[in-house]
């Protein structure tokens, strides 16, 4: 889709300094960007790369003041990641190929009626007195068990899995491959040393304006219902077991393992592969750094990182530390060769 800087500034409320009439009909990193391209500079630290940029335009913090010339244009807004978010999702959805009908073949349960705005890829199959609402979307090979709930405007791209009687929320998206409601691993040791399964009757809820990335995997409640809270945002290949809960607008990034029946907050920033004991409490606002293990419950308002997780900051210092081992190593022996060769 091709469009001006003018055009382009208008829907995005910002000002131009530069070509109002430069055509924009590609985006792309301001270090890679190309003649046609709109980019962006939202973080200081790549300051340095709009002096040289081959993008046509770039958008800027209206305050954003060059400290030699720029060959781009500058689309001045309040904020420029946000309004790229905006831009690029309103592209995307003028991209993607609006979906509707039915495809076939397809299985559809008993008592499980589909409206006339879904879509229902190929291979897909919609267990018994399943509800689905407005605007759904479900691709091609999913699998939706009995009884489940689907609210409206949800996304299940292709292979998606929802066991019976979970719920899902409005809004929410599911990448290809997640498993909703899968059993919780729970296995009781007996005498002889084998294990006995325990039945996992609970439920996954899944509440509104949740994306879950490809290959995430969350566990259905022993008893009850493992939850997931409003607005949170799970990358790939997350697992999240039995009886947990997530609060609001927590984030994760890929690989990250929650135990059974640990409880985090709201507002949570957490790293890749960061590992949760079970039967933890996990504070809001927390910032917890990748590969960090917490073994322990966790309050509010803090940075932690390592395993066992720390005071971000003293962790740091412990780094520091470690890195200067090796000479105080070589210190200490020098002083105990001195310490004997004067004995």
């Amino acid at each position: 889709m091709k469009i001006t800087v003018q055009q382009l500034a208008a829907m995005v409320g910002g000002t131009v300094d530069g070509d109002d009439n430069a055509i924009i009909d590609n985006y792309a990193k301001i270090e890679e960007a190309t003649t046609g391209c709109l980019t962006f500079l939202a973080n200081p630290k790549y300051t340095h790369f709009i002096y040289d940029t081959q993008a046509t335009a770039v958008l800027v913090h209206k305050d954003f003041m060059p400290e030699r010339p720029v060959n781009a244009t500058l689309i001045r807004v309040d904020d420029p990641y946000k309004t790229l978010a905006d831009l690029l999702n309103y592209v995307n959805t003028i991209q993607q190929e609006t979906k509707s009908g039915i495809e076939q073949p397809v299985f559809i349960g008993q008592g499980t009626q589909v409206r006339d705005d879904t879509y229902v890829g190929a291979f897909a199959y919609i267990g018994k007195n399943v509800t689905i609402g407005k605007s759904v979307k479900i691709y091609p090979q999913c699998y939706v068990g009995d009884n489940v709930t689907i609210g409206d405007n949800v996304t299940l791209y292709p292979g998606v899995k929802i066991y019976h009687g979970c719920k899902i929320g409005n809004r929410c998206i599911l990448q290809a491959g997640s498993v909703i409601g899968g059993d919780g691993f729970g296995f009781a040791p007996k005498e002889d040393g084998t294990y006995e399964k325990i039945a996992q009757i609970g439920i996954v809820i899944i509440e509104d304006d949740v994306e879950i990335g490809a290959n995430t995997t969350i566990d259905r409640a022993t008893m009850g219902a493992t939850i997931v809270r409003r607005g949170v945002k799970l990358d790939n290949l997350i697992q999240v077991a039995h009886n947990v809960e997530i609060g609001e607008d927590t984030v994760m990034a890929a690989q990250v393992g929650i135990a059974g029946s640990t409880k985090i907050g709201k507002h949570n920033m957490i790293g890749g592969q960061v590992g949760f004991a079970g039967h933890i409490t996990v504070g809001d606002n927390n910032g917890i750094g990748a590969q960090s293990g917490v073994p322990n419950s966790v309050g509010d308002n803090q940075r932690l990182l390592g395993a066992p997780a720390i005071n971000a900051l003293t962790f740091a210092r412990q780094c520091a530390m470690l890195r200067r081992l090796p000479q105080l190593m070589d210190d200490v022996r020098a002083l105990k060769k001195a310490a004997e060769n004067k004995s």
